[in-house]
């Protein structure tokens, strides 16, 4: 898998209108592309999370007074690049609709 935030830098962050018809044409059934997006979102979802906790931790300073807070700028521009970044559920909707994602049943009475 190539890195989350390259792949979605050339992406729009803003939500828009998807023909239905166009994303149930591979499945035959809206709610399964649904679940498949979905799925995919909860997933980028959580490794941008743990990858931005894991910067953050870098500057991770502990102290016992709260009056000693410390601005630091490198920190400020990393929350501000992954706030940039586009919704997971729109990177997992442009990653089904250019054929980047690969699903699979785990039942074997799915349609053919």
């Amino acid at each position: 898998m190539t890195d989350i935030k390259s792949k979605s830098q050339g992406i729009d962050p803003n939500v828009s209108a998807r023909d239905v018809k166009e994303l149930s044409a591979t499945t035959g059934n809206i709610y399964e592309v649904l679940s498949i997006i979905s799925k995919r979102a909860k997933q980028l979802s959580f490794d941008l999370k743990r990858e931005l906790n894991q910067k953050l931790e870098e500057f991770a300073v502990s102290t016992d007074s709260i009056e000693e807070i410390n601005e630091n700028k490198e920190q400020i521009e990393i929350s501000k690049f992954y706030e940039k970044l586009p919704n997971p559920v729109v990177i997992a909707t442009t990653e089904y609709l250019e054929d980047e994602l690969h699903y699979h049943y785990n039942d074997k009475r799915r349609r053919d």
